[in-house]
């Protein structure tokens, strides 16, 4: 699973229980519109169903639901992407502009630590690890 996917999952569920809801469901709604358009409407719907649980999973302090929900946004935002990958830049841009800024910063760093996001320029050069990191040398 690309990590955009994952990182789009778990911002869309943390930004269920968020006040810019509306605005972050309607961003996934495009999102689908251009990739499945026959399918949009019908995802616009779910979302709203599964806001419902989310904010209940909240309530109740129900971890399991939530990763039950983050899961399933990522099945489905995985499949998207497989039949149209030409749509990855797209989810990537919902989520640094439509999703990420809806969270708290926990929930900001939970998503945006799936990614990983580096640009050089000239002679610049990049190291980027998941975990420790060790350079020898010189």
């Amino acid at each position: 699973m690309e990590p955009v996917v994952l990182a789009a999952g778990t911002a869309l569920v943390a930004a269920m229980a968020s006040d810019a809801w509306e605005a972050a469901r309607g961003a996934l709604v495009d999102l689908w519109r251009k990739g499945k358009p026959e399918e949009a409407e019908a995802v616009g719907n779910e979302l709203q169903r599964a806001r419902t649980v989310a904010l209940e999973s909240r309530r109740t302090v129900d971890p399991d639901a939530e990763q039950a929900l983050i899961g399933f946004w990522r099945m489905r935002l995985d499949h998207l992407l497989r039949e149209r990958p030409d749509l990855a830049r797209e989810l990537r841009g919902v989520l640094e502009d439509d999703l990420v800024p809806t969270l708290g910063a926990g929930e900001r760093d939970r998503a945006t630590t799936l990614l990983g996001r580096a640009e050089a320029h000239d002679h610049a050069r990049i190291y980027q690890a998941g975990r420790d990191q060790h350079i020898h040398g010189g």
